[in-house]
């Protein structure tokens, strides 16, 4: 009997168990499934509760409730039974009786997120802000407790995103207001770069609730990685105010006010976090950087120095001392690099940085072959983890001379922002760009600012594209606009751009060397604005550049023969607007201004519209802040000993040379036929 009695209760079991997996997608078959349980074992507990659940799925809420009604009266201390006569509660639009049912849910069993989630809508409906905050709180605290987003963290943990992806849209399929589901979404999305996307996840999480910290962090984070610097001190601001001692909310502070130009501020933000948090080798490291920005060079060296000490195999805080140009390395130092260039274990983001910083260590010391060695070194591990087609930027070329000719430009006429504000300094990084800001910020009449990204977003916003294997509407959507959108999109650069200007000088600098893809762009929404192409030697820019590790955004830099390609490419798509759109853009070209300093400071101040001031010829009496890796140099007067310095490393640049092709042998003049023609020619065998 007793036997019998066992086999019985173990088949209860497993009917009960395939009812409950049967209830999300089928609950028509679950309760049927559950009524055979209760023909069997009439007024079963659990089987009545499941009976009433197959009933709510089914949208049969009288019949739900007249099951879970009587059950939760005679089940007082069963928290699955109260859930579910909460949620059934609530669909049925009983909101103060859901209310209840879930609030003995929470109290039977803390442990359920589920419970704490509905208790939270219900909240929200009621206008109880701060009790859905409480709840949506609770909700994330016990979230590590769900099965379903363990699962999802795992693959996001292992970097399986597509995986983390696919589980997170389900569950928020299934649970739209789980604000723990929408903040791992929006870290799957962050790290696909698609920022957009996380930020609107994170948006929607803190409407739910305010006070989850963790994911107003990340939208703080986010807002920092678009560049949109105001609301992301806002957010900052707002998480201070409850941890102001927080070390993560403090750098990222810190790094948002030197974006925004406030180095000042940045500085003691980076330096009283330091005393209290001593032990922290990033935060040394972006501390070194606001120091250097200020022209504060020998405390900017003591922070490297100092980030160095904490963590031996930091390769960038050695590239942040190389990176300073004027900076030269103690032996020891040399030695030090070496030893960690020996290791078989170290990272390899340390030791590409390592390779550059002794390329530098190596060429101060001019043992070029062996400089030579590592600055290849550095820049083939640095090109083995980007994504790069330079045939890609040939045929974004192409469209763009396809579309932007003198009859596009004459459509446009009168069109775009009035604003003659902005001057943009275009052309390829190490190219002098530097240097021309810098002499433009000594005039009374304009403000140095930065590389602002805002024309690069506006461009990849009308591209409209979600993934890099999708085609890019850009800049072809340029010409779908309206004249109201042109003005628009120009008001808006103005607009957000105002955060950096800390002066009322009539004109400010937008110097991100990048911008000369988007002249185009430019010239339709903003037809009042300075372009200014700072073009230097093909093989000094080129060599300069690849001696250069960029932070970010300069992919083409890291191969010789990518970098000749995208050279010889500028120069092709300068020459298109200077034939196109005659006399919009001047060329400072770098030999001249070092040869005939005020010659060239006079031709372009007048250009710009602006009275020559002497002061523009003493730039390097320019206390400002300065935010590129030619901060030190263009600190003192022009020297002519970098015009030529390629020359050194000259056995090792064939590949370079014979990319450049035509331009190198023109310069600084332009080629008379494009590349691809004399390719062609090549090719038939018609030249050399």
């Amino acid at each position: 009997m007793v036997g019998d009695s066992a086999t019985a209760k173990g088949t209860v079991s497993l009917a009960l168990a395939h009812a409950a997996n049967l209830l999300s997608t089928r609950p028509d078959l679950a309760q049927t499934q559950v009524d055979e349980i209760l023909k069997a074992v009439p007024g079963h507990p659990q089987a009545l509760m499941l009976l009433g659940a197959a009933h709510r799925r089914q949208g049969d809420l009288t019949a739900a409730l007249s099951v879970l009604t009587p059950l939760a009266a005679s089940q007082p201390k069963a928290a699955s039974v109260h859930l579910e006569l909460g949620l059934a509660l609530s669909d049925a639009g009983d909101p103060k009786g859901a209310i209840t049912a879930l609030q003995r849910t929470t109290a039977l069993k803390p442990a359920q997120p589920d419970a704490w989630r509905a208790l939270a809508d219900l909240y929200v409906v009621a206008g109880d802000v701060a009790g859905a905050d409480r709840a949506y709180a609770q909700s994330i605290r016990w979230s590590t407790e769900d099965a379903a987003l363990m699962e999802a963290a795992i693959a996001l943990a292992d970097d399986k995103l597509a995986v983390a992806e696919r589980l997170l849209k389900a569950r928020l399929n299934d649970t739209p207001t789980d604000v723990a589901a929408m903040r791992m979404l929006a870290e799957v999305a962050g790290r696909l770069g698609r920022y957009g996307d996380s930020e609107r996840l994170l948006t929607r999480a803190l409407e739910l609730a305010p006070g989850f910290d963790a994911a107003r962090h990340n939208l703080a984070t986010v807002l920092y990685r678009q560049a949109k610097l105001e609301p992301a001190l806002d957010e900052i601001n707002r998480l201070l105010a409850k941890s102001p001692n927080d070390p993560n909310y403090r750098n990222l502070q810190a790094g948002a006010l030197a974006r925004v130009g406030d180095v000042t501020e940045s500085i003691a933000v980076y330096g009283k976090m330091l005393r209290d948090y001593p032990n922290q080798p990033k935060g040394w490291l972006s501390y070194g950087h606001a120091l250097k920005t200020a022209g504060r060079h020998a405390d900017g060296v003591a922070a490297y120095r100092r980030s160095i000490a904490q963590q031996p195999s930091f390769g960038e805080a050695y590239w942040s001392l190389a990176n300073l140009k004027t900076f030269k390395f103690e032996p020891g130092e040399v030695e030090a690099m070496r030893s960690q260039l020996a290791r078989d274990d170290l990272d390899l983001e340390h030791r590409f940085h390592l390779h550059f910083a002794l390329g530098k260590a190596l060429e101060d010391a001019r043992a070029f072959e062996e400089s030579f060695y590592h600055y290849a070194q550095g820049n083939r591990l640095r090109r083995s983890v980007i994504d790069y087609d330079a045939d890609e930027g040939r045929e974004s070329l192409q469209r763009a001379k396809a579309l932007f000719t003198p009859d596009f430009f004459t459509a446009r006429k009168g069109q775009g922002a009035e604003a003659p504000d902005p001057i943009f300094i275009v052309g390829l990084p190490r190219s002098g760009s530097t240097l021309i800001e810098q002499i433009l910020d000594s005039h009374s009449q304009v403000e140095g600012t930065a590389e602002l990204p805002e024309i690069g977003f506006i461009a990849r916003t009308l591209g409209d594209r979600k993934r890099k294997s999708e085609p890019s509407r850009y800049p072809e959507a340029i010409a779908e606009l309206s004249p109201e959108q042109l003005r628009q999109l120009g008001q808006s650069f103005i607009d957000k751009t105002r955060i950096q200007r800390k002066t009322a000088k009539p004109f400010f600098i937008d110097k991100l060397p990048n911008n000369f893809l988007h002249i185009g762009l430019i010239q339709t929404i903003l037809p009042n604005a300075k372009i200014i192409d700072a073009r230097r030697s093909p093989m000094g820019a080129c060599f300069s550049g690849f001696k250069q590790h960029f932070a970010r955004g300069q992919n083409f830099s890291y191969d010789l023969e990518d970098l000749g390609r995208y050279y010889a490419d500028y120069v092709e798509l300068m020459a298109h607007f200077d034939t196109v759109s005659p006399g919009k853009i001047h060329r400072v070209f770098y030999e001249k201004m070092v040869e005939d300093t005020e010659g060239e400071v006079r031709r372009l101040l007048d250009y710009c519209g602006l009275d020559f001031e002497d002061g523009c010829l003493r730039f390097y009496e320019n206390e400002r802040a300065v935010r590129t890796a030619s901060s030190e140099q263009v600190r003192s007067p022009i020297f002519t000993d970098a015009v030529e310095h390629w020359r050194h490393y000259e056995p090792w640049l064939e590949p370079l040379k014979s990319a450049l092709g035509e331009v190198l042998n023109t310069y600084p003049k332009t080629p008379r036929f494009d590349r691809a023609q004399r390719a062609k020619l090549k090719a038939e065998g018609t030249i050399g």
